[in-house]
């Protein structure tokens, strides 16, 4: 079993950052890959980035690349989501999703962990 932990949501204007960060705990050894997804109200679960381990490959939605980092420290079982000139169509419920299996980097059905989540909301 793997628990995620999301914590650094909150109300920003246009052009903010955030920063987020996901805590996991348990299995830690057996995440292939990290996630972070976002679901906004009346929109599905859409992927905004992962990280693809053991080599730490990074991959974004194209709505968010060149704004967004995604990055691990693994001494400390952390995942981090940089967030950079945020939109108001950036806001949303943000998950961290981890996967032990195979699979593609962005369809939440190959994730088999899930956080919580932690809002983020983007003001004009």
């Amino acid at each position: 079993q793997v628990q995620l932990v999301e914590s650094g949501g909150g109300s920003v204007q246009a052009g903010g950052s955030l920063r987020l960060s996901c805590a996991a705990s348990g299995y830690t050894n057996s995440r292939k890959r990290m996630g972070w997804f976002r679901q906004a109200p009346g929109k599905e679960r859409e992927v905004v980035a992962a990280i693809i381990n053991p080599f730490g490959v990074t991959l974004y939605a194209d709505s968010v690349k060149g704004r967004f980092t995604i990055s691990q420290d693994n001494a400390q079982n952390t995942v981090y989501l940089e967030m950079n000139s945020l939109k108001p169509e950036d806001t949303a419920m943000y998950y961290c999703a981890a996967a032990s299996r195979g699979g593609t980097w962005s369809r939440t059905d190959d994730y088999n962990y899930w956080g919580q989540g932690t809002q983020v909301t983007v003001s004009s």
